[in-house]
């Protein structure tokens, strides 16, 4: 509180120096929150379209993967799904947005041919091709929905983050900053003014005593006089 500091220059200077730095901080951190939310609507929108994405991609498996399995079967739809060797990899690498490090996700081997899948050729028919393919357009959803989604939660957490640091200079520390520079500026006024008026009145009381000096110098030497001319 302001009455908790000391009404001194050099405390002045260093609020004043406080308060320099807290605004160019509070421009700062505004200029990131606007970017950050700017950032975010954008994965947002992307998010939306990847969801609806995923959505699609997903009746489409499950209608190819049930015509599968009436036209061929669930021991040949099982079958042709065992028989394959090489599995999706994925792997992930960092991506800095405004200072947020957000997953970038890498995948390979997701879509394969008809001889990468494994079963044979002659055993199964298109419908299982279908159904392979689809789900394998599902699991490229999924990963892409995956790095958006969490690209989108660190985003929000790193904007709600920089929204408290924006209000806490905002509404508590800048006040508060104002109020004690008010506040000395105030009390060294008043002591400003206590020290001319108090100057003044050593001023007028030393003028005082010269004029009483002179004035009994003045006397001592009429008297002088008078004594000279009595003699």
């Amino acid at each position: 509180m302001a009455k908790d500091v000391k009404p001194t220059r050099k405390n002045l200077m260093a609020i004043e120096d406080r308060i320099e730095l807290s605004e160019r901080g509070h421009d700062t951190l505004e200029q990131k929150r606007d970017g950050l939310i700017m950032e975010f609507m954008d994965i947002l929108d992307k998010a939306q379209d990847v969801r609806g994405g995923m959505e699609e991609d997903y009746q489409t498996a499950q209608k190819k993967i049930n015509m599968a399995r009436a036209m061929e079967g669930d021991v040949t739809v099982r079958g042709a799904a065992a028989a394959l060797k090489e599995h999706p990899e994925i792997t992930t690498e960092s991506n800095n947005i405004m200072g947020v490090v957000v997953p970038q996700i890498e995948s390979s081997k997701v879509k394969k041919s008809l001889d990468e899948r494994g079963y044979g050729v002659l055993g199964t028919s298109a419908r299982i091709d279908e159904a392979a393919e689809a789900y394998e357009d599902l699991l490229e959803s999924i990963i892409l929905a995956a790095e958006v989604e969490t690209a989108m939660k660190k985003m929000l957490k790193e904007i709600e983050t920089t929204k408290r640091r924006v209000n806490a200079l905002e509404f508590k520390l800048l006040p508060e900053l104002y109020n004690n520079q008010e506040y000395i500026e105030q009390k060294l006024e008043e002591q400003e003014r206590e020290e001319i008026f108090r100057l003044k009145k050593i001023k007028d009381k030393k003028e005082a005593e010269e004029k009483a000096e002179e004035e009994a110098a003045r006397e001592a030497e009429a008297e002088a006089a008078e004594t000279v001319d009595a003699d």
